[in-house]
């Protein structure tokens, strides 16, 4: 049985923290969920949800070129997306956030990778 990319606890927060930017509160969240390719060097460290839509997330994406930058991606896409061996995104399940976005944004640009 395949997982779904986000619980329904971790979709609750991610729908909170982007009605708050849709309404154009200044906020630093913290990240909801981590995503990431088994078999390839691809990371999306995810802190909101559209309202909207339901499907199109924004956070902190590393496509393992090392560039990690914050950008959107729909939900939807993430889950046809397989690495070279076949093997579909994965959500970590031991991943718990340590720091605001932010944080993982300036450390992931130092470094040219998600850190955690």
């Amino acid at each position: 049985m395949i997982q779904p990319l986000v619980t329904e606890k971790q979709r609750v927060q991610l729908l909170a923290v982007g009605a708050a930017l849709a309404d154009g509160q200044n906020i630093d969240p913290i990240p909801a969920v981590r995503l990431f390719t088994p078999d390839a060097h691809a990371t999306w460290l995810l802190a909101a949800l559209d309202p909207v839509d339901g499907d199109t997330a924004w956070g902190l994406i590393d496509l393992g070129i090392g560039m990690p930058a914050l950008g959107t991606i729909k939900l939807s896409d993430l889950a046809g997306i397989v690495g070279p061996q076949q093997r579909p995104v994965r959500r970590d399940f031991y991943f718990h956030a340590a720091r605001p976005l932010s944080e993982y944004v300036r450390l992931a640009q130092r470094d040219g990778s998600i850190p955690d």
